[in-house]
Order: structure tokens, then C-alpha cells, then sequence
């Protein structure tokens, strides 16, 4: 069991890009106005916070709610515009930008050479149009909320509902462009700006996996946003696009917001997994195993998943040749993830282990996505979803992909890059603590709802049979729990900022071109720009990080363990 690197003879940098020019570096107009990705992926940090607790906030209310079988916290119509809220605030404005826009923004121009991304003000230009969708959607939850579910169906969202359901449609259409402008940044950024050196398999996986959603994002991400564009323009001047009174097919919305949002699921889930391409190497000290495996699984998962939307439709009367078709699709979208799964393990086999906190992050990844992932084979079967559709057991299988996945591997890349985002180093007991307490939390949470949604209980119910309260009363319990687990590290993340010992550049050591450059890095990244000349993840062959392979980690840093 190791901690970072002994920091003694290093200290801050005197010019870096969280203070640049001295002078201005520390105004809020320097902030508001830099084009500086680092910066930017701040601004984005704070925003997706911000968005991230209004949603556990309407979590925290659903489940208390749920403690009883009557549910008296809320009104039924309160408890509709709970789950709704819940859903739009966590997925299009948390989850769908949490690593790209944070991780992704701050790290790829520094992962391949550059010293920004090749569009900056567009860059900034894409913050400022999630603030912008964001308020509009804050709006429709502060002026009576929304009923109607985070999937818009209709013709409930355009004809019946009396909720805010304009502003949050044209929020979330709005947001559609920060999420296409920057995936477009990051796909010409990759193409046009990489180091000499710099091929494209000596790429980090990283930088493959945002490729990979970044291609999902700019062809899939109109689709979503003229969807809901269009139930909006039906529901303000009666068009006849998806109501049946008017001409209009309900199952054309269907088929159109899931051909994006299945996609969006790997819009969430596949920056994550090349979180943890980059993790599991460094605390293995062994390079990847099949790494041209895990880049191709990245791409192939791109594209196969815009091919089984309608498995999310197997009830709405689809033919019996189109379900078997989508139920095959569905399944062999799962061999890349597999694909993946196998090389982590395979890597982390006979490895020289150390239980660093980004470490134990993501083998909490890989244990919640394997199951997120195999109980999502469930729902490929046709006679079992047809079972379980609708109930909680679909509940639990998005959380376990979409919590257990993409925000384990979230805030598992915060606390690996972290040294390098501020310079200084957390609390290591406190994150190991933080880490085990969310891992609990989480599966104490969602476990239960997979028996519930097995036995029968809907989802989207404000009441319940009384038999189903114990796994109900389980349920709760594990997310007080796993509230703990999230609220921690954003505390000692605050802390760390002004009282964490000094990082040093590579403090984990990792082989990354961004250990490279010093910690914060200067406004420019590099004061010259580096030329590769390893493979990727070579811990046998890099006698500068004074490791080879299979050597013991380094001695620790901190007196806290």
C-alpha cells in the first residue's frame, strides 16, 4: 500500500494557470471571460456540482418518501415532478457532461501535446450555452416543475401535462449545442494537434474513449434536441407531429429520443471507462493489456450502440422480426464492454497492486458496471423485459451503469488528477474511507430494487403494496449512506485546495504526457513542447519515472495511514 511521491524538494509553480499575470488571474473577469481549457473545465466542474446536488436533493426527497408504503411526504402530482426534475437535472445536465466537459476539457490538450484545444472560444463558447440551457431548465423546476419523466414521451409532454414542460425542452435543446461544439473541439483537436511522435496507438485511452463518445455526441446529440424541439413546438401551437388526434404517431417520438439517449448512455459511460484505462495501469505498474483491444472496443461501441434503441421498445408492439433483430444488437453491444472488462483484469494480474484511492475507485467501477452490465443482458431477453419492463428493476440497472459506472469513474478521475488540477494532495485515509463508504452506500441503495423490480413493483409510483417496505426502508438507508460517500471528498477536495501538502508533478508516477508538465500547469501546458518516444503505459522501459516493471510502489508521502 503506497501514497504519492515524497514532495519535499518541490514546490508550487510562481506562475501557473489557476493565478496567470498575478494581476488579473484571480478576478472573476479573468474566469468568466479566459479561453484557457483549464479554466474552463473549472467553470464546468462548479456548474455540474451545482447540478449534481439539486438532483440528489430531489433523490433524497423521493426516497424518504418511498419509506412508507402510503408515502406521505409529498402529493402524488409532487412526487411525478420528483423523479422528473431528479432525471433531467442528473443525466443531461450531470452525467452526460461530467467527464467530458471537467476531465476531458482540462486533460486532452495536455495528454497529446497541445497547449489548448483547437477551438478555445468556442470552448468557452459551449460553457456559456450550458449555463444558458441550465437556466431555462432551473425555470421550468422553479415555476411549477415538471411531471412528465425525463424521457419527454408524448403526447403526454405536448398535449396533457399542465407542468413547465417549454422551458425545460428548449433548456435541454439549448444544452444540445454545448455537447455538440464540445465533442466537434476534442474530435479536431485529436486529428490536428498531437505532439511530434504522437501516433495514433501510442494515444492514451483516455483520449480514444472521448474520441469515441465524441463522434456519439455530434451525431447523435441533434437528433435528441430536435426531438424534443418538435414536442415542444407541438405542445405551443397544436401541430399534429406525435399527437394521434392530429395525424401525429407517439411511437415516432419513442423510436427518435432513444435513437440519441441509448447512444447517451455511452455518451456517460465510455469517458469512464477510459477513466479507468488510465488508472488501473498506474497502481498495476504493467502496461495495458491488449491495447489496441480497448481503443477499437471504444470506436465499436460507438457505432454498435446507434443500432439497438428499440430494445427500450419491446412493449409498444414492435414486429416480431424488428424485436429479435434489437434483442441480437443488444446483445453483442455488450462483447466490446466485455472486451474491456478482460483486458482490466487481465492487467491487473500478476501486477504490483497499490490501494491508492483513484485504484480502489475503479474496481468499484468495474464491479457496479459488471453488474449494471449484465443485468442489462436481462432486459435483452425479450420474455424477461417484457417481465420486468417499467418496474424497478430497470431502476436499478440504470443506476448500477450509470451511478455505479460513470460517477464512480467520475469521481475516481478527480482524485487522480487532482494532485495535478490543484497542485496538492487530499487526504488519502479520508478518500480510501470515502470510497468503501460509497461503494456500501451504493449497493445497499440499488440492490434491493432489482428484487423489487423482479417481484413486480413499478417504478414511478408514489405508493407500494406494504410486503415490498423492508427492501423499500433498505433502500433509503443506503442512500443516507451514500450521500455520506459523496460529500466527503467534496469536502476534503475544499480542503486540500489551501492546506494539502505540495503534489510534485507525477506524484503517482504515471507515464502520461500530462506528469510531464509541472503542477498546476503554466497557462501554456508545456514551456516546450515535449516529443514522444515510448509506448503507452511502458513502465518497463521509462528509467525516468524510476520505476520498472513489476517494481514496488513508491514509499509514502503522508503520516496519515
Amino acid at each position: 500500500m503506497s501514497d504519492m511521491l515524497p514532495t519535499l524538494d518541490y514546490k508550487l509553480p510562481d506562475d501557473h494557470y489557476l493565478n496567470a499575470t498575478y494581476g488579473s488571474g484571480r478576478s472573476i473577469r479573468s474566469w468568466l471571460l479566459t479561453t484557457d481549457h483549464k479554466r474552463i473545465a473549472l467553470l464546468y466542474l462548479c456548474t455540474v456540482t451545482v447540478f449534481f446536488f439539486i438532483g440528489g436533493i430531489f433523490a433524497t426527497m423521493i426516497r424518504i418518501h418511498l419509506l412508507t408504503p402510503g408515502g406521505t411526504l409529498v402529493t402524488p402530482e409532487t412526487y411525478n415532478k420528483l423523479f422528473t426534475m431528479h432525471g433531467v437535472a442528473m443525466i443531461f445536465f450531470f452525467l452526460i457532461p461530467s467527464i467530458p466537459a471537467v476531465l476531458g476539457n482540462f486533460l486532452i490538450p495536455m495528454m497529446i501535446g497541445a497547449k489548448d484545444l483547437a477551438f478555445p472560444k468556442i470552448n468557452l463558447l459551449s460553457w456559456y450555452i450550458y449555463v444558458i440551457g441550465g437556466c431555462f431548465v432551473l425555470y421550468s423546476f422553479g415555476t411549477g416543475g415538471l411531471d412528465t419523466g425525463w424521457t419527454f414521451y408524448t403526447p403526454l409532454s405536448s398535449v396533457y401535462s399542465n407542468s413547465a414542460v417549454t422551458p425545460a425542452v428548449i433548456g435541454i435543446f439549448i444544452n444540445g449545442f454545448s455537447s455538440i461544439l464540445t465533442g466537434l473541439n476534442f474530435i479536431v483537436t485529436i486529428h490536428t494537434m498531437r505532439a511530434p511522435g504522437m501516433t495514433w496507438f501510442r494515444l492514451p485511452l483516455f483520449v480514444w474513449a472521448h474520441y469515441a463518445t465524441s463522434l456519439v455526441m455530434i451525431l447523435g446529440t441533434p437528433v435528441v434536441a430536435i426531438t424534443l424541439l418538435l414536442a415542444g413546438l407541438e405542445r405551443m401551437f397544436h401541430l399534429g407531429f406525435f399527437n394521434p388526434a392530429l395525424g401525429g404517431d407517439p411511437i415516432l417520438f419513442q423510436h427518435l429520443f432513444w435513437f440519441y439517449s441509448h447512444p447517451a448512455v455511452y455518451i456517460m459511460v465510455l469517458p469512464a471507462m477510459g477513466v479507468v484505462s488510465e488508472i488501473i495501469p498506474t497502481f498495476a505498474r504493467k502496461p495495458i493489456f491488449g491495447y489496441s483491444f480497448i481503443a477499437g472496443s471504444s470506436i465499436a461501441i460507438a457505432v454498435i450502440g446507434f443500432l439497438v434503441w428499440a430494445h427500450h421498445m419491446f412493449v409498444t408492439g414492435e414486429s416480431t422480426y424488428a424485436a429479435l433483430t434489437f434483442s441480437f444488437l443488444s446483445y453483442l453491444v455488450a462483447i466490446p464492454s466485455a472486451v474491456k472488462v478482460f483486458n482490466w483484469t487481465s492487467t491487473l494480474y500478476k501486477g504490483s497492486i497499490s490501494w491508492d484511492p483513484p485504484m480502489i475507485y475503479a474496481l468499484g467501477f468495474i464491479g457496479l458496471f459488471v453488474i449494471g452490465g449484465l443485468t442489462g443482458l436481462f432486459l435483452a431477453a425479450l420474455g424477461l423485459d417484457i417481465h420486468v419492463h417499467d418496474t424497478y428493476f430497470v431502476v436499478a440497472h440504470f443506476h448500477y451503469i450509470m451511478v455505479g459506472g460513470a460517477v464512480m469513474g467520475y469521481v475516481g478521475g478527480l482524485h487522480f488528477w487532482w494532485p495535478k488540477i490543484t497542485g496538492r494532495c487530499y487526504p488519502e485515509a479520508l478518500s480510501r474511507f470515502a470510497a468503501v463508504v460509497l461503494f456500501i452506500g451504493f449497493n445497499l441503495t440499488f440492490f434491493p430494487q432489482f428484487i423489487l423490480g423482479y417481484l413486480g413493483m413499478p417504478r414511478r409510483y408514489h405508493t407500494y403494496p406494504p410486503e415490498f417496505q423492508v427492501l423499500n426502508v433498505l433502500s433509503s438507508a443506503g442512500a443516507s449512506i451514500l450521500a455520506l460517500g459523496y460529500l466527503l471528498p467534496m469536502i476534503y477536495f475544499a480542503w486540500s485546495m489551501r492546506y494539502g501538502k505540495v503534489a510534485g508533478p507525477n506524484p503517482w508516477p504515471a507515464t502520461g504526457l500530462e506528469w510531464k508538465t509541472a503542477s498546476p500547469p503554466p497557462t501554456e501546458n508545456f514551456h516546450v513542447t515535449p516529443e514522444v518516444t515510448w509506448e503507452p503505459y511502458d513502465y518497463k522501459n521509462r528509467p525516468d519515472l524510476g520505476l520498472s516493471a513489476g517494481a514496488p510502489s513508491p514509499a509514502p508521502a503522508h503520516g496519515d495511514d
